[in-house]
């Protein structure tokens, strides 16, 4: 008689469960799956089968992917040859996905590695096998779909209904019993936004006043322009609920009023650079207190208009005091000194040796900025520029310029270059956008 050589098949077993639900009692549904899963290793053990000592569980995991640290370990220790058989209580457990799953039978045969299923009493090593495989998965999937239609129905009935489904929460709200209900305490900010909205129309420059006001997302993050952008864009804050892009009543109250949200949204449908030059004719002193004349007088920002036209001018001091011929230059167009005065200073943005020395000035205040990254900064607010709100651009002329004086034969503008080093880092960090 010839004693049967049996040869050993090292098996893996795998478990997953989709919810965190149950995970923390002392005997949960990974355990079960991998109590059934031993007993069947056992049953074979005339086989050869023995079980491997690593444990390839994922908890809380949904099946439609294959992110899963469990799953990644078992497939590293197949491509290493460290595994024979894997088993498992159920298909759906290793895949619900049919493309996934084809994916990890590749692997599986190019390893030479067998699939078991516990409860289906099969393996991928017959043809038989791997029809009755397919099959089982394709109705796996067919139920996931369905399941997910299920819930998408629920969850546009709801929200047609005005329920609030779960999802992040707008800022200025909080949930109570499921529901959305005012914070008092973010809805005073929401109001002051909507309400600088009307005034100014930027949200740049309402994000910088959120950031001096020390204001800070429900996350704990810096309110930035997209931010204010969301929030005053979002319906929710006019007591609506969305869904799929259509607005229902909601349930829950209302932070701003209908009306001041609708013109909100009107000042949102004007272009930046539309927005600008409205702001731009309200507000056009550049150079104010900036400018000043051969003999040292400022100069004052003036206005006439003409035929409904408006004309801005620049006057010297000494002309408002003592009459015309004081001052060789007595009046300048305001278009066209504050545009020679931009055009010098964005043309200093691009010049190397000026970016050479702007960043030698921010290391020696502050340090932390490399020179690339100061070149960087300042050729980005060249494209920037006309987008800018006047006020936005005020700011930075003010902190770039010194002093501009005018004579007979051209300007000389004095720059202040420790706020050309501020604007670099400015720039570096969080970034000046196109107020809008």
């Amino acid at each position: 008689m010839t004693e049967r050589i049996v040869q050993k098949l090292r098996c893996a077993v795998y478990t997953r469960k989709s919810s965190e639900e149950g995970l923390e009692q002392e005997f949960n549904s990974l355990h079960a799956q991998r109590e059934a899963c031993e007993a069947y290793v056992a049953s074979q053990r005339s086989e050869g089968w023995v079980l491997v000592r690593d444990h390839y569980d994922d908890g809380g995991i949904s099946g439609g992917t294959l992110e899963r640290p469990g799953l990644k370990r078992l497939l590293a220790d197949i491509e290493d040859g460290l595994v024979d058989v894997v088993v498992v209580y159920k298909i759906d457990r290793l895949s619900r996905s049919l493309m996934d799953f084809s994916k990890l039978v590749e692997v599986f045969d190019r390893n030479g590695v067998t699939f078991v299923s516990v409860t289906q009493s099969f393996n991928t090593t017959t043809s038989m096998g791997r029809l009755t495989l397919n099959i089982l998965l394709s109705f796996a999937q067919f139920e996931r779909e369905v399941t997910a239609e299920r819930i998408r129905d629920k969850v546009a009935a709801s929200r047609a209904k005005g329920i609030w489904m779960g999802g992040g929460v707008a800022y200025g709200y909080r949930v109570e019993n499921r529901k959305l209900v005012v914070n008092e305490a973010q809805a005073v900010h929401v109001r002051w936004v909507y309400q600088r909205f009307l005034e100014v129309g930027s949200a740049t420059l309402i994000a910088r006043e959120a950031a001096e006001r020390g204001l800070r997302t429900t996350s704990g993050k810096a309110i930035d322009k997209k931010f204010i952008h969301r929030l005053v864009d979002n319906p929710v804050y006019i007591g609506e609920a969305v869904h799929r892009g259509k607005r229902y009543p909601g349930e829950h109250a209302p932070i701003v009023d209908r009306e001041t949200w609708e013109k909100v949204q009107s000042i949102q449908k004007v272009s930046p650079r539309q927005r600008a030059a409205k702001t731009r004719a309200d507000t056009p002193a550049l150079l104010k207190g900036l400018l000043f004349g051969p003999d040292g007088a400022a100069f004052s920002p003036s206005h006439t208009r003409k035929g409904g036209r408006l004309y801005r001018y620049y006057v010297s001091q000494t002309i408002l005091r003592h009459g015309a011929g004081t001052c060789p230059v007595g009046r300048v167009a305001a278009g066209d000194i504050e545009a020679a005065v931009v055009n010098q200073l964005r043309a200093v943005f691009r010049q190397p040796e000026i970016i050479a020395g702007t960043w030698r000035a921010a290391q020696a205040h502050t340090g932390g900025i490399r020179e690339e990254e100061t070149g960087e900064a300042l050729t980005r607010l060249d494209p920037l520029w006309e987008e800018l709100f006047p006020a936005e651009q005020a700011r930075i002329v003010g902190l770039l310029v010194e002093r501009v004086d005018i004579g007979l034969h051209g300007l000389n503008i004095r720059m202040r270059v420790d706020g050309l080093a501020a604007l670099a880092r400015e720039l570096h960090s969080p970034g000046v956008e196109a107020a809008a």
